[in-house]
């Protein structure tokens, strides 16, 4: 959870970047009404789901609610370092 709030209150794409991107998931959890806290609880369980099957970058994993018109998407960005093999039976 730390890991979200320091990539939202990131300083790095310039202040009006910052101010955009906290306006725009602000927008977007209001109009869903998914807090911030079940958001975190999905980008975990989606991170287990995913670590079953596949190793993945953990640190640089972002989960986003996208709201285009009249529609909403769950996006994950998940960056993979490699597949694990499989158990052999």
């Amino acid at each position: 959870m730390l890991e979200f709030f320091t990539r939202l209150f990131n300083r790095d794409g310039g202040s009006k970047n910052v101010a955009k991107e906290r306006l725009r998931l602000v927008l977007v959890h209001d109009r869903a009404s998914i807090s911030p806290q079940l958001l975190e609880t999905l980008k975990a369980e989606i991170i287990q789901v995913i670590s079953n099957h596949m190793e993945i970058d953990e640190s640089a994993l972002e989960v986003n609610l996208d709201s285009s018109g009249n529609t909403m998407a769950l996006v994950a960005n998940i960056p993979v370092k490699g597949m694990k093999r499989a158990a052999e039976a």
